[in-house]
């Protein structure tokens, strides 16, 4: 898939429905702008803060009736957990205020990790469904609506989950459960681009354009004229803002605040509130739920949350629209926007909310650069650098996430050479503690304990690591096991014998532990496209684990700025010294191959029970007519 293709995908024409029906460009447009116009919150008043827009309103069908699928809140989110953050203010607007809340999670989150066995794909979806409803329960919510749409590995490309989301039907659906379930209030994710999962941005972006179609009789006409659904305005549409998480205390919440960047409302719920019903803070109540999702490792998380008000914080969420209609600010264009930013301003100003394309580019840190300097002969693969062998500079790499410790934790260095067609890669890790040794069978996702990852963008061009070359390599496995590889997020997935076949790996770790080292050989040939000696670009990043629950604790990279391991214009360039790539090889990177297995709605009981008792069809598809 090249990026003009991912761009092409994303354009604002959206899917026809069944006789035709479904809205135009011009119509969307047209309902977009249309939430705006007439709004009382001016583009110059952000301080039009008010408390009612903290509480959302119930809403009751005519003559006081309720229809059994109706929600006073709808949560919009990507994978099953994404909702977990803010469970304390759903329970408190249920228990002291009648408001109940249903949750739509896009996918089931099949491309995440598994911290309590070897399932993944459709089985670990099913499993994380039933981690999410047990989790969402502590909050008195009893509807999960699932899309059945894929997940696949981490990026953070908006446009490449459209693609393989379909987002054009993505949306409809989105539309079609706000129209089932006739919430006042809909909240969802940050759709901006930087440092964030794509599926998260795209779920964001998704929700908004629902919002506002949802109450367009003329968009996907036919879930009224042949569903049955009445078109459906919300009144508030919310976006989670984790921008605030450092202002602890119950005081916190009772000043007005703006978002830095749109210049938009920000208010909180604060988290130390007294449940009744639970007989303890919604803080504890919220990390009770969290620990359901035990796949994600959170079962690892402290069980008790301090009981001093003074110490907990509060759920934040930026107010993008009041009253049905966008609340305006002011714009800050950027100029010199990278690919992936430009796409995003494109769609804040096509959907009319151009303000939240304020400072959506972050001031990157200047790359590293280094030089990959060519060997005469080849490097031993056997853990030990031996003299001539890497004769280029060494590489640091330092704290990226997690925990920051000190060297005696974990620290380490990498080197590079090149041989012929061949890129050799020596990292010495020091480390305390080791990890889980994963069974050879189970040698994927590997951020769950000690790991090295590579990047490698052949042509220096990427906007996402679709187009690269990513591998993840264990120092040791189960059973005394050696070192293994595989690949993730990348062009191909997979263990690296089939998916890189030229790589070779080897570790040596030390006894006593203390750390270990590992060295690799990639085949340039495995590479998505040929290797631009001036422009190759790369990452060297660490794994550390202190733990045997398959969950890290600190990271280390070469490059460190954001999501380092999945954003290429974060990598540092690496001059392959003398090096001219054979001529056959192609300098367009070869079309990705992304998992689009999902668990299905019918493969699952509560998700069938659920839509007996609701009437909302299965995976949110079209209901019957008649």
């Amino acid at each position: 898939m090249t990026n003009s293709a991912q761009g092409d995908r994303t354009e604002p024409v959206r899917a026809q429905d069944g006789d035709g029906s479904g809205p135009s460009r011009r119509v969307v447009s047209a309902a977009l702008v249309s939430g705006i116009v007439g709004t009382a919150l001016g583009a110059t008043a952000p301080s039009a803060w008010a408390d009612e827009w903290s509480v959302p309103r119930p809403r009751r069908a005519p003559g006081g009736r309720r229809d059994r699928a109706h929600n006073d809140v709808l949560f919009v989110g990507a994978h099953p957990d994404d909702e977990a953050g803010n469970l304390s203010t759903f329970g408190q607007w249920r228990e002291q205020h009648g408001l109940s809340t249903g949750v739509l999670t896009v996918t089931r989150g099949e491309g995440g990790g598994n911290a309590v066995g070897p399932e993944e794909g459709p089985p670990l979806g099913l499993i994380r469904e039933d981690e999410e409803r047990e989790a969402v329960g502590f909050a008195g919510i009893a509807n999960v609506y699932y899309l059945d749409k894929p997940d696949f590995w981490y990026t953070l490309s908006g446009p490449l989950t459209a693609a393989i989301w379909d987002a054009d039907d993505t949306l409809e659906r989105i539309v079609r459960l706000i129209r089932a379930t006739t919430p006042d209030t809909v909240v969802t994710m940050d759709p901006r681009p930087f440092n964030q999962h794509g599926g998260h941005q795209l779920s964001a972006r998704l929700a908004i354009e629902a919002f506002f179609l949802a109450g367009d009789p003329r968009a996907f006409r036919s879930q009224i004229t042949q569903e049955g659904y009445r078109p459906h305005r919300a009144r508030l549409l919310l976006a989670q803002n984790y921008g605030f998480g450092s202002l602890l205390g119950p005081d916190a919440p009772k000043q007005r605040r703006t978002d830095r960047a749109s210049g938009l409302p920000v208010f909180g719920v604060f988290s130390g509130v007294r449940s009744e019903e639970h007989g303890t803070s919604w803080a504890q109540v919220e990390r009770d739920a969290a620990r359901k999702y035990v796949t994600q490792g959170w079962a690892a998380r402290p069980a008790q949350m301090p009981t001093d008000p003074e110490q907990l914080g509060s759920d934040w969420f930026t107010v993008l629209a009041a009253n049905g209609k966008a609340v305006k600010s002011k714009v800050r264009p950027q100029n010199e926007l990278r690919p992936v930013y430009a796409e995003f301003r494109d769609w804040t100003e096509r959907v009319g909310l151009p303000w939240l394309a304020n400072d959506a580019q972050p001031d990157y840190p200047e790359a590293p650069a280094t030089t990959i300097p060519e060997v005469a002969t080849a490097p031993v693969l056997d853990g030990v650098e031996r003299p001539g062998e890497y004769p280029g500079p060494e590489l640091p790499l330092v704290h990226w996430q997690g925990e920051k410790t000190g060297a005696e934790d974990v620290s380490a260095t990498a080197k590079l050479s090149r041989h012929g067609d061949d890129l050799y890669v020596f990292v010495k890790v020091t480390d305390d503690r080791r990890g889980t040794a994963l069974e050879e069978s189970d040698t994927k996702r590997h951020w769950r304990t000690d790991a090295v990852e590579i990047t490698l963008d052949p042509r220096g061009t990427a906007d996402d690591t679709s187009t690269t070359f990513k591998t993840g390599i264990f120092p040791y496995t189960a059973n005394g096991g050696g070192a293994a590889a595989e690949r993730d997020g990348d062009n191909r997935q997979g263990p690296a014998a089939t998916t890189a076949p030229g790589m070779r790996v080897v570790s040596l770790v030390s006894d006593p532990y203390q750390g270990y080292t590992i060295e690799a050989k990639i085949a340039l040939a495995d590479l998505p496209a040929a290797a631009d000696p001036e422009k190759f670009t790369l990452n060297v990043l660490v794994y550390d684990s202190d733990t045997e629950d398959k969950t890290g604790q600190t990271r280390l990279a070469w490059s460190p700025f954001g999501s380092a391991q999945a954003d290429p214009y974060v990598w540092g360039t690496a001059t392959l010294e003398g090096y001219t790539p054979p001529a056959d090889r192609p300098t367009e990177p070869a079309e990705p191959e992304i998992p689009k297995d999902a668990a299905r709605s019918e493969d699952s009981p509560a998700s069938v029970a659920q839509s007996q008792r609701t009437g909302v069809p299965l995976a949110v598809g079209p209901r019957p007519r008649g």
